[in-house]
């Protein structure tokens, strides 16, 4: 007896669900991106925790960069939405940099919010130069994962090198005593896992040297430290802004453009008190 062929009303159903919630998420996210709106961002950033790690359970891991590796990647059809999110991270790092990491991911919306809630006086910043050493170690972990999976076959190394599984709710006794661990250093030391330990936040970092539309700086930044010392992430120096450590977090752009501390436009305004203000040349298309 012949089995009736699947329709894409068979295929989509069970999807429908997902893929507009996931849209509807998406679409928040990227619109507080563009407007630089804080209050989105902070509700993009619940969401991230709520929907795509609890509810979801669906981070980028290097599970994924393994299936394409081993091509044992889902089945598409049945699939789409896992499909889509990965066209989106990729598209949008290659269009505006590491947004997935400053927004989307899980596991880092949750550090960020932990970091508004503590008080700063608790807050450690390690020097400039260890830094810029210690933001070296996640591409050597990834290069260590990969030569390992390659070598091996195993997936299950990325236990040992992301806490994503914590988002459902399993793990080992000594997973767990990781995890506090990691996240009780997370209180001194402001997004650690993400700015030093995260492998995809290496492989995102790497692809993001593609990115078209950068942050742009006024001719003032060579002298201004106002960004760089307001950066959580360790992205700016000096007048550089360094693509593959940068998550757009939104909060040197949203400084960039405030016409009362940026001294850009204090000088600017100064000079010229009774001319309009104009937007910044040569902006990353997203103000």
């Amino acid at each position: 007896m012949q089995v009736p062929a699947e329709s894409w009303q068979d295929i989509l159903a069970p999807q429908a669900l997902d893929l507009v919630l996931m849209t509807i998420f998406v679409a928040v996210a990227m619109t507080g991106f563009f407007l630089k709106n804080v209050r989105l961002k902070y509700a993009t950033l619940v969401l991230a925790v709520g929907y795509m790690g609890f509810s979801k359970s669906h981070l980028i891991s290097v599970v994924d960069l393994f299936g394409v590796l081993d091509r044992t990647l889902p089945i598409p059809r049945y699939n789409i939405g896992y499909y889509l999110f990965g066209v989106f991270v990729i598209g949008s790092t290659i269009l505006w940099g590491r947004v997935y990491c400053g927004r989307i991911c899980a596991f880092g919306a949750m550090t960020q919010l932990m970091d508004a809630v503590l008080p700063a006086r608790l807050r450690f910043e390690p020097p400039a130069r260890v830094e810029r050493q210690a933001s070296r170690i996640k591409y050597v972990l990834l290069a260590l994962v990969v030569a390992y999976f390659l070598a091996t076959r195993n997936m299950q190394i990325y236990r040992f090198v992301e806490p994503f599984w914590m988002f459902g709710m399993f793990g080992t006794t000594s997973m767990w005593i990781g995890l506090a661990v990691l996240l009780f250093a997370t209180v001194f030391v402001r997004n650690l896992y993400c700015r030093f330990l995260c492998p995809v936040g290496a492989l995102l970092g790497l692809i993001s040297k593609l990115t078209v539309f950068k942050i742009k700086r006024w001719s003032e930044c060579r002298t201004c430290k106002i960004c760089e010392k307001t950066c959580e992430w360790g992205a700016i120096q000096g007048p550089k802004i360094v693509e593959s450590e940068c998550v757009r977090c939104d909060d040197c752009e949203r400084l960039y453009l405030d016409q009362k501390k940026c001294p850009h436009w204090i000088i600017l305004l100064r000079a010229r008190p009774s001319a309009p203000p104009t937007a910044p040349t040569g902006s990353s298309g997203v103000v």
